[in-house]
């Protein structure tokens, strides 16, 4: 199987939604390792899920710039993003309710899911134009 064309020699990504990607699962990507760390005093799998989850993401950008990226795996980045998205609500609840922690908004549940929808855009569109 020929190479992607979707990133330069370099590894850099080609389009300008390459870079929106990589933004995109870099964030949700450390908030996943940053929340780990307040979610293992609740719960040690969870904690774990989370890191796992943060790891994924990371991980994904660097297979995305390291030159061995193939079309296929937009479609396994746009799943990922979009399944961590209904984590959210399986563990939550399946309402609005889930992004909102006892009272309050959760601006960091907002952001990492704004982040996984924008993400799994990306790949979708990514996925289209190769």
């Amino acid at each position: 199987m020929a190479p992607s064309t979707a990133s330069t020699e370099s590894g850099l990504p080609g389009h300008l939604v390459g870079y929106a990607a990589i933004l995109a699962a870099g964030v949700t990507g450390v908030l996943h390792l940053v929340l780990a760390t307040q979610v293992i005093q609740f719960s040690q799998m969870m904690a774990a899920l989370f890191v796992l989850n943060g790891l994924g993401f990371l991980g994904g950008i660097g297979l995305y710039v390291s030159g061995r990226w193939r079309r296929e795996l937009y479609l396994v980045a746009a799943g990922y993003a979009l399944v961590t998205v209904l984590a959210l609500f399986v563990f939550q609840g399946f309402s609005v309710d889930a992004f909102y922690r006892q009272g309050p908004l959760n601006p960091v549940a907002v952001v990492s899911k704004g982040a996984e929808l924008l993400l799994a855009a990306s790949a979708i569109v990514l996925y289209s134009r190769e």
